[in-house]
């Protein structure tokens, strides 16, 4: 896929889990549904998400080339021991400014969600992305993840709104 299709796939992903998130974790219904929020997880999509992992993954693949299941883990490491705790940190700090957060809000709700934001990261992201990097070429790597990410972005979202 052309790097601006996997940005505007990332994008409609994000605005998905918003909408799921909205819609049946916290039960608002289509009135309480905040269209905003929806646009702002769609706009950190297009412009942080997508073109962030996207390039990520080609840094990685240059970094560490091959395909074999020892490359697989050592891919998994350095994404989730060095990339997943500084985008989660950035994401969690956009979302904050988006949200119209001051300075100080915005460190104090980066220092209450990030934490467990990073745990249940690590719940999730290890497996997927060893059979992400073991067995999917590049170029589907950011679609097989924004698929996954669905759920994860429904976290997300419900976690960096949570006022």
């Amino acid at each position: 896929r052309p790097p601006e299709r996997a940005v505007l796939v990332a994008g409609a992903l994000m605005g998905v889990g918003d909408v799921i998130a909205q819609q049946l974790v916290e039960q608002r219904g289509l009135r309480g549904h905040q269209g905003s929020r929806t646009v702002k997880m769609m706009a950190i999509g297009f412009c942080f998400v997508g073109p962030v992992v996207g390039g990520w993954y080609k840094i990685l693949d240059q970094l560490v080339p091959g395909a074999t299941k020892v490359v697989a883990v050592k891919k998994m490491v350095l994404d989730q021991g060095g990339f997943a705790p500084c985008f989660l940190g950035c994401f969690l700090a956009i979302t904050g400014a988006m949200n119209g957060l001051s300075v100080e809000e915005n460190w104090s709700k980066i220092r209450q969600d990030y934490t467990d934001a990073l745990m249940t990261n690590y719940c999730i992201w290890p497996p997927v992305q060893i059979a992400n990097f073991y067995f999917v070429p590049l170029k589907y790597r950011l679609a097989v993840v924004q698929c996954v990410a669905i759920v994860w972005n429904c976290y997300l979202s419900w976690k960096a709104n949570r006022m």
